[in-house]
């Protein structure tokens, strides 16, 4: 892809010399006033094209790889997580990860959590509160 940048950037000189030329052919000999020429169009080409190059490099699309795809998911803990004793097992789409909490809370086996973040190799995890109807 680097390649076509760079072919890119010299077609633009390209078109620059042309124009140069019809000015050297119409209007005068005088080698500075085709330098100029020649600079100024290349330049404003250049400019004017960056939009579209813009478009073509995707700059703001991020995906998201390896550990860092499981951030925001669901799982289900297979093992009681407890900060404090440092153990805690979660399950996301048959991949088993240790896990923490974010605020040293006990959350006990077969609770459904949501991934926050990871911490190094551990998911930092809060349990899903699911809305329980309240009667009277």
């Amino acid at each position: 892809m680097k390649w076509l940048l760079y072919g890119f950037f010299v077609f633009w000189f390209g078109i620059g010399a042309l124009i140069t030329m019809i000015v050297s052919l119409f209007c005068s000999d005088n080698i500075l006033l085709q330098a100029i020429v020649f600079l100024v169009s290349s330049v404003i080409l250049l400019f004017l094209t960056k939009p579209l190059v813009d478009r073509f490099t995707r700059k703001d699309k991020k995906v998201e790889t390896n550990a860092y795809s499981i951030i925001g998911k669901k799982g289900i803990v297979i093992q009681d997580i407890n900060n404090t004793v440092g153990v805690g097992q979660i399950k996301i789409s048959n991949e088993i990860w240790s896990a923490k909490t974010e605020n040293d809370v006990t959350i006990e086996k077969e609770t459904e959590v949501k991934i926050i973040r990871i911490d190094g190799v551990k998911a930092v995890v809060e349990p899903i509160v699911v809305n329980s109807e309240i009667t009277k």
